[in-house]
């Protein structure tokens, strides 16, 4: 599906990332595979798996270059997107997959893990998407295809920086997909349910949550990447500003904000009406204080 075609894949030396990055190469596309090689907090530099990954590439007979250029910086997105240029000559599709994540609940969040996870994460995207955004102008082409998470999407304990980066996620991909179109460029989200080091912190001190985490073990970051190179090709055409779950074998199309209910006063409202009247005739459409899980409560099929 991609033969021809050049693609970045940041955060490619592990997990999700890497997955996509050996389908991207498998369906004939050249790949630049972008990863410092950081632990799952952001910390420490390793060329070795994001070269890993390109050696493997190479050996069944594609294209890829390693990039070690870190997203969370606006020069460094430059050189990343400029290396599928220099190497392959273009860049067709951009997968905004890098990240790290800094738990914490909300109480005992520090400014420092906040910031550094919106920067890799939404910053990283931004970062990324405006350094290939110039290239697709010009070809009057592009994909652009970002993770986000139901962590924003639908709410979960103790993350709220990588809640807020991921649902920021959303709106920018919405906003590229509205000024770009004109220029036959597509921006899309994946929220993908998949076994990585990114979940591997999630908790197992009861039977119940360690159950799970054997459930969850079956989301292989293989099943995210027919989706990312599905939304990476020319088949895509036409849809735009989407967001999709993949868990598992489904595929989930999420919806996205809007008006729910609403109530009219012809004299306008005070405070006292507001009790009285508006939220009580509101409050069956209350969305709940949920979590992911809350949501996603069947088993993954």
């Amino acid at each position: 599906m991609l033969q021809g075609k050049v693609v970045v894949v940041t955060g490619a030396g592990n997990g999700i990332g890497r997955a996509i990055a050996l389908v991207m190469a498998r369906e004939q596309a050249a790949v630049v595979v972008n990863d410092i090689g950081a632990g799952l907090a952001g910390d420490g530099r390793d060329n070795t798996p994001g070269q890993q990954v390109v050696d493997e590439i190479r050996a069944s007979g594609g294209q890829a270059v390693l990039s070690t250029d870190s997203v969370a910086e606006a020069a460094g997105a430059e050189r990343i997107v400029q290396a599928a240029v220099d190497h392959f000559g273009r860049v067709d599709a951009v997968v905004n997959n890098a990240g790290i994540l800094r738990d914490a609940i909300f109480h005992k969040l520090s400014v420092a893990d906040w910031e550094a996870v919106i920067q890799v994460h939404l910053h990283g995207s931004f970062y990324m998407s405006r350094a290939a955004a110039r290239f697709f102008k010009e070809q009057q082409s592009g994909a652009l295809v970002h993770m986000t998470s139901t962590s924003g999407l639908i709410g979960n304990l103790g993350q709220a920086n990588y809640s807020a980066a991921k649902l920021g996620i959303v709106a920018l991909s919405k906003s590229i997909a509205l000024d770009m179109a004109r220029f036959n460029v597509r921006s899309n989200c994946i929220s993908p349910f998949a076994w990585s080091r990114m979940t591997s912190s999630v908790p197992t001190d009861t039977p119940e949550k360690a159950a799970r985490v054997e459930r969850n073990k079956q989301m292989t970051p293989e099943k995210i990447a027919p989706v990312a190179v599905y939304l990476a090709s020319d088949a895509s055409q036409g849809v735009n500003a989407q967001v999709f779950a993949v868990r598992n074998n489904e595929i989930v199309l999420m919806s996205q904000p809007r008006p729910l209910r609403s109530v009219h006063r012809g004299e306008g409202w005070t405070p006292q009406t507001v009790a009285e009247h508006a939220m009580p005739a509101l409050r069956a459409s209350f969305v709940g204080v949920e979590r992911s899980s809350d949501v996603f409560s069947w088993d993954p099929i």
